[in-house]
């Protein structure tokens, strides 16, 4: 089992969540009532709406995790799943996001199908 359906399959199960189509139309979707967090585009790169107040507020946590890509202007955040403790790490972050996405409903924040992966954002393979 790859690590992005290991992910998704526990995801799945968080009441807050429920399996949708992307926007963008690749691979499978997690969203909450308030909209989608979660794009699962291959079997290791995963694209998660933390919205901008959020990405504000913990950036400088994630622009030093090693698994994390940050794209300018980008609501979004892709997570590359290459070690079990990346999960973890993603796990974590839509626990932020979904807070976010409860406490911070900005109608300028809404996902768009401008997804990381939309954008082509490949993240390089760890050294």
């Amino acid at each position: 089992m790859t690590l992005a359906l290991r992910a998704m399959t526990r995801l799945a199960n968080w009441p807050d969540l429920a399996e949708a189509l992307p926007s963008c139309g690749t691979g499978r979707a997690l969203r909450s009532e308030q909209g989608e967090i979660v794009h699962f585009h291959s079997e290791q790169d995963v694209d998660l709406h933390l919205t901008v107040p959020a990405i504000l507020r913990f950036e400088d946590h994630l622009k030093n995790a090693t698994a994390v890509r940050m794209v300018p202007g980008s609501r979004w955040v892709t997570i590359r799943l290459e070690v079990d403790s990346d999960i973890d790490l993603l796990l974590t972050l839509v626990s932020v996001a979904l807070h976010a996405h409860q406490s911070w409903p900005v109608p300028d924040d809404s996902p768009s199908p401008e997804c990381n992966d939309r954008r082509g954002m490949a993240l390089p393979r760890r050294p």
